[in-house]
């Protein structure tokens, strides 16, 4: 039996391959590769390149490899790209993941474990944010994943299938031993662009919107590590293969730090300064977003290993510093 991680090429698939192997799984890897790479893919783990909407390529590997369970990760993810090409992401977030679910459906896979997001909240009433708050994304990458949550909601009532979807914070850092880390070109995550700001590969980073409600003005959010998210989902396979009912859950530390606080952590870690410019607000970014985590430490019994802020930035400072030399 063999888990298949759709997206397990790119930055947070990658990682989970790793806590994958180290606890002994097959793993299976299917990637189109167009924001992952295969230099990323462990010698241990089979990747095969391909759509997750090749019903065809589905089918075969599904039933050739005795898939048990799916780790899905492959989507868009970029919050002001989804409001300027929504349909974009109604097709690879929504569309494809339904292609997915019914093929693991028809190839009797017990278990999916489903990359979502806290932007399922939108604007949140409470905070820190617990997984009975009120669901009102205010981007079309929120709703696109919201929509997969009710799609397996909805199979699971109606097939043998369990699932868990867990709603990420905003992921950060890289493999504490340096083997994989955020390598997309032209990504929009914070703490990369403020480490690739640091490191000279960019001229300045902007700091979108200042009049924020929050006491400096700038977003909130709750930063979590990527291997400690990689961690949550080695924790949740175990939890449903043990027979757990299905799960919604957050994943994040249960605090937050402002923009400012992040670009504070680089410096640090860069021993420097850099240029940080002002920008208007973008749109769709909520004034803060904080998770409860209290539910996932309870049923799955994950307990992070790397909350820290400045940690969390040195292990992404250090993979920056990596990648530019491989990419020399």
């Amino acid at each position: 039996m063999s888990i298949l991680v759709t997206g397990g090429a790119g930055y947070i698939g990658s990682h989970a391959v790793i806590d994958l192997l180290g606890a002994g799984e097959e793993v299976v890897i299917l990637d189109n590769l167009s924001t992952g790479f295969d230099w990323a893919v462990q010698d241990a783990a089979t990747l095969h390149v391909g759509d997750i909407a090749d019903t065809d390529l589905l089918d075969g590997i599904l039933r050739d490899h005795a898939v048990e369970a799916v780790i899905h990760f492959a989507g868009s993810i970029v919050v002001p790209e989804s409001v300027s090409d929504p349909l974009k992401y109604y097709l690879n977030n929504t569309a494809k993941s339904r292609t997915l679910i019914e093929r693991c459906v028809a190839n009797g896979v017990r278990h999916f474990i489903f990359s979502s997001t806290a932007a399922v909240y939108g604007m949140l009433d409470i905070s820190p944010a617990t997984e009975d708050a009120a669901l009102k994304p205010m981007s079309p990458y929120g709703r696109s994943k919201l929509m997969t949550e009710w799609m397996l909601q909805d199979v699971a009532a109606a097939h043998d299938m369990t699932y868990a979807a867990l709603r990420y914070f905003n992921v950060a850092g890289a493999d504490p031993k340096g083997r994989v880390g955020q390598s997309t070109a032209n990504a929009t995550h914070l703490i990369k662009v403020a480490c690739q700001t640091a490191l000279g590969q960019r001229s300045h980073i902007e700091v979108f919107g200042d009049d924020y409600p929050t006491p400096d003005g700038t977003c909130i959010r709750d930063y979590i590590h990527v291997s400690d998210l990689a961690a949550a989902h080695t924790a949740a396979l175990h939890y449903l293969r043990k027979g757990g009912d299905s799960l919604v859950a957050n994943c994040g530390y249960g605090h937050g730090f402002s923009v400012r606080d992040v670009l504070g952590a680089v410096e640090r870690a860069a021993g420097h300064s850099f240029e940080v410019r002002q920008a208007p607000r973008r749109p769709g970014d909520p004034a803060s977003i904080v998770s409860d985590p209290s539910l996932i430490k309870r049923t799955l019994g994950w307990q992070p290993a790397h909350d820290e802020l400045d940690k969390i930035v040195a292990h992404a400072l250090a993979w920056e510093k990596r990648l530019g030399e491989r990419n020399r």
